[in-house]
């Protein structure tokens, strides 16, 4: 009796799991306009069809296997085996158990063509324009912020390398708003095919750390506008005009960001293309902040930590904060797609949300 009852169990909770799955992926078609993403999609990737006009793969099964495999941290060995044991994916995917699974090398292919051809922010415009239609992804306002994306293929062995070390505030700032550099050496690799040789050392909270920075501009509920992938020793401060400007807000809109931001040059862009100044202060060396400056900086916190949200949220759902792929565009995609799913992932809740709101 006590066996039964153990499968009844366990088969409940699967029955449970696969009818959350079904309820995400069912929301997920009703807010999605799936024909205008396979539009989008076809102006980038045609091979789906033969000469004949017969179609095969199409990309935006393609895409969605993509998207299946970032919001459950798969790697393309692994989403191909998940597609063909879950039925649940084989039905986002439009597949029947008939229908033969792309394998791992055609969505790698895929990855590739899209991102030689810089479609990946298209699509994420695409899905952003439509959240917007819906009132999910807000219009005005921006947070901006940053996090490092490990490479496991950094270099090892014995040669000089110099590293940047991330936002040292006591130095003060040089006079054209970037962070003095300190560098060091480190015991670090002589080059081989497999080391990622477009990522960089930095230094970060005392530890050493090698791969990519990815700075990002969310709206005010922490949802991905734009996204700008560099090496991980690049600062900050030097891109946040790059990622506001990629992001389109409207004139007006405040943005916020940390103190790391703080610069005249950035202060007087903000200025020049009409959006309010939400950088938070810093205190430089002889020259404390006033009470006024610290009062601001309070009130900026307590909108801008959703940004910081935002890339923890992306790093503990999706098991992400390493690069999966080799070179900076291939990571950028990384970076992309995982906005596209972070944002589709939350935009339920936020839907229910606003409608709760418009009740009251």
């Amino acid at each position: 009796m006590e066996k039964n009852t153990q499968q009844l169990s366990f088969s409940a909770i699967s029955v449970s799991k696969r009818k959350l799955k079904n309820e995400f992926f069912d929301q997920m078609n009703q807010l999605l306009d799936w024909t205008a993403m396979d539009a989008e999609i076809r102006k980038h990737y045609s091979k789906g069809f033969s000469v004949a006009g017969r179609p095969s793969y199409s990309g935006l099964l393609l895409f969605k296997m993509s998207l299946l495999q970032t919001w459950y941290g798969l790697s393309d060995y692994e989403i191909e085996e998940r597609v063909n044991d879950s039925l649940s994916f084989m039905k986002f995917l439009g597949l029947t158990l008939e229908d033969d699974v792309p394998d791992h090398s055609v969505l790698s292919r895929f990855r590739t063509a899209l991102t030689q051809k810089d479609a990946y922010e298209k699509l994420l415009a695409n899905i952003n324009g439509q959240l917007e239609a819906k009132g999910v992804l807000l219009k005005k306002g921006a947070i901006v912020d940053a996090s490092i994306t490990d490479s496991p293929r950094k270099p090892r062995g014995k040669k000089e390398y110099e590293v940047v070390e991330d936002r040292k505030e006591e130095l003060g700032t040089s006079l054209s708003g970037q962070e003095p550099a300190v560098t060091q050496t480190v015991l670090a690799v002589k080059t081989q095919s497999h080391v990622d040789i477009q990522g960089a050392w930095i230094k970060k909270a005392g530890k050493l750390r090698f791969g990519y920075k990815k700075h990002i501009a969310t709206d005010d509920q922490g949802l991905i506008r734009a996204v700008v992938t560099t090496a991980a020793n690049e600062s900050d401060i030097v891109h946040l005009e790059d990622v506001i400007t990629k992001a389109g807000i409207e004139k007006g809109s405040r943005v916020r960001a940390d103190k790391g931001y703080s610069s005249e040059s950035n202060r007087s862009y903000l200025k020049n293309n009409g959006l309010k100044d939400g950088i938070m202060y810093k205190a430089v060396r002889n020259k404390p902040l006033t009470g006024h400056q610290q009062k601001f900086n309070k009130i900026v916190s307590q909108t801008r930590f959703k940004v910081e949200r935002t890339l923890g949220g992306i790093t503990r759902w999706f098991k992400t904060g390493i690069t999966r792929y080799l070179g900076k565009a291939k990571t950028h995609t990384q970076h992309l797609m995982e906005a596209i799913a972070y944002n589709l992932y939350r935009s339920p809740g936020i839907v229910v949300s606003n409608a709760i709101l418009a009740i009251k």
